[in-house]
């Protein structure tokens, strides 16, 4: 099949490898050109320099894949697209946007007959060699349709891939998704921190990640990964504690309090998140002047 790749940052660039890879034609455009050239030559895809070209350069009823910044650059992108494609002609948003923006969009390309698919993608850098979990919203028709297309960029022709509902619903599974990840990253930092305090012990905290990646309950791709950051820099003295956020934690712990469902893990992933950005709390200091005012413990002063 052929498509057209929007946005060749490091995962769409990927994605058009394992594409192309595996016998499909790619039209691909990025904002720069220079990356847009490069790869072409590299992989053999189909260079364009404009969004217009781009859609020229393949053959109704034609597929316009965009790998681009959740939010207002989605947003344009496929406004524009909209003016660019015809009736019968399908967008499909494979970045994190927020589902309802997802069910919204899918709206408005229905009014001009264009078809849409959000497209909830995981696999970060690994997904061009382990293939990319893909968890897609929408028509199931057009599903089956383009399922050359899913086949090839997940794990395997029938794993790691399906429909799972109408649109909106497959970017809403993937923030699902990130909001359980985060938890899962918070339970291995917390616990290897622990492990770290008993000094004691003087435990080879790489030694022990590899150790529980083979037959251990808590074995998963994020203790791999763990394990290969803890081989390279078992003090991880090249990082600082500051960790971001994406939104897609933020998303589901919103929609958790709009459904009244308790997300105690979660939510505290993404609280701890935001404590790692701050350089000094006012709230710490503020706790320990109460302690100051109503017991006379001692406090540090700057």
């Amino acid at each position: 099949m052929e498509l057209a790749m929007i946005g060749l940052g490091r995962m769409g660039a990927n994605m058009s490898r394992r594409l192309c890879k595996g016998g499909h034609r790619v039209v691909g455009y990025n904002r720069s050109p220079e990356i847009t050239r490069q790869l072409a030559e590299e992989i053999g895809l189909v260079p364009s320099l404009s969004l217009e070209e781009g859609t020229r350069l393949l053959k109704q009823p034609r597929v316009v894949w965009c790998m681009v910044p959740a939010g207002e650059v989605t947003e344009q992108t496929i406004r524009r697209l909209a003016e660019l494609l015809s009736p019968g002609d399908t967008v499909i948003d494979g970045g994190n946007s927020n589902f309802n923006d997802s069910m919204r969009r899918a709206g408005y390309l229905a009014e001009r007959s264009i078809e849409f698919l959000d497209v909830g993608t995981s696999g970060g850098i690994w997904g061009l060699t382990e293939g990319y979990s893909l968890m897609i919203g929408g028509k199931r028709e057009l599903v089956d349709r383009l399922k050359p297309i899913f086949a090839t960029l997940a794990p395997g022709p029938d794993k790691g891939w399906g429909y799972v509902g109408p649109y909106g619903a497959g970017h809403f599974v993937k923030m699902v998704h990130n909001g359980i990840e985060y938890g899962m990253m918070e339970a291995y930092a917390e616990g290897f921190e622990l492990l770290r305090a008993r000094q004691d012990f003087a435990l080879d905290l790489h030694q022990v990640a590899e150790i529980w990646r083979y037959g251990s309950v808590v074995r998963s791709w994020l203790l791999d990964l763990a394990a290969l950051a803890l081989r390279d820099d078992p003090e991880l003295s090249e990082i600082r504690g500051w960790v971001a956020d994406s939104g897609e934690g933020r998303w589901t712990v919103m929609e958790a309090v709009r459904n009244d469902v308790p997300l105690d893990v979660i939510a505290t992933a993404l609280f701890k998140r935001f404590a790692s950005r701050q350089d000094e709390s006012y709230a710490a200091r503020l706790l320990a002047a109460l302690r100051k005012e109503f017991g006379g413990h001692e406090f540090k002063r700057e």
